[in-house]
């Protein structure tokens, strides 16, 4: 078992720094960090297989819950402890509960998605790159059981330590997967609606009351919005209507308000 503690090595809190600082060293090694006691300890609960390594401050051991206690005695990945100051440095956040994990990167194939069932809801982000955003998407996304979300590759690293955080544990559990552009989605009879500002000609997500089998809603960047290749292969084209004034909302609390609507209107099909 793990659950015998080492001192944190030079080379491991090296590596711990670089993975929460450079998205290449996680696609090199594989992995990315989790922080946060809840997030660890949902880790350690559901998918103790991912974890390569756990490293707790001398703060967090004084304090462990049994329950804690007792998930980490089971863990057969390697433990580490630090001193507070070592553990701050290691850190993404101002005030550290005093845990993180260096977790292996889950790995989603495209075609196990499409080939896992004949209806399709999911979601599709172009040039996303607010991590809180990314995060808040995925979040809203497997609460609502979607099949996926898809990011064009000029979106945000989905395991980033901000993105990471604010999918609260759902980023090991929810298909997140990276595209070149949303060529993907006709090559797999996948119709595609597309969230845009209000206009002439636009429908409104009030007046969507049934949805293809295979769907995906697109959203794009807040700045530049979609792009118009994207545009032009959409099958719908429709907004969310607003109060007078009010331009537009987040792109994540579009994503959340049209696939909650969707869902419903697939549950009817």
């Amino acid at each position: 078992m793990g659950f015998p503690l080492s001192p944190l090595t030079r080379s491991q809190a090296a590596l711990i720094r670089a993975l929460v600082q450079d998205k290449k060293v996680r696609v090199r090694e594989g992995a990315f960090v989790l922080e946060g006691a809840k997030g660890c300890l949902e880790c350690l609960m559901r998918h103790p297989e991912s974890v390569l390594s756990l490293t707790l401050s001398s703060c967090y051991l004084r304090e462990e819950d049994p329950t804690g206690r007792s998930l980490r005695a089971q863990l057969n990945a390697r433990q580490f402890s630090c001193t507070d100051h070592l553990f701050l440095k290691l850190s993404d956040v101002p005030s550290p509960q005093g845990i993180l994990a260096v977790v292996r990167t889950p790995r989603w194939d495209n075609r196990d998605v499409w080939q896992q069932s004949d209806t399709i809801l999911g979601v599709y982000g172009e040039r996303i790159r607010d991590p809180a955003n990314v995060g808040a998407i995925i979040r809203t996304a497997a609460g609502l059981n979607l099949s996926g979300l898809w990011l064009s590759s000029d979106s945000a690293d989905c395991f980033s330590p901000k993105v990471v955080r604010v999918t609260a544990g759902t980023i090991l559990d929810f298909a997140v997967m990276y595209v070149k552009d949303c060529s993907v989605f006709t090559e797999h009879d996948c119709s595609i609606y597309s969230a845009v500002l209000p206009s002439s000609g636009i429908v409104s997500l009030r007046n969507i009351d049934t949805i293809p089998r295979r769907v995906v809603l697109a959203v794009g960047n807040e700045g530049q919005g979609l792009d118009q290749k994207t545009l032009e292969i959409s099958n719908v084209k429709f907004s969310i209507p607003l109060a007078r004034g009010v331009e537009s909302l987040n792109v994540a609390a579009t994503v959340a308000i049209s696939t909650f609507h969707m869902s419903g209107l697939q549950s009817k099909a």
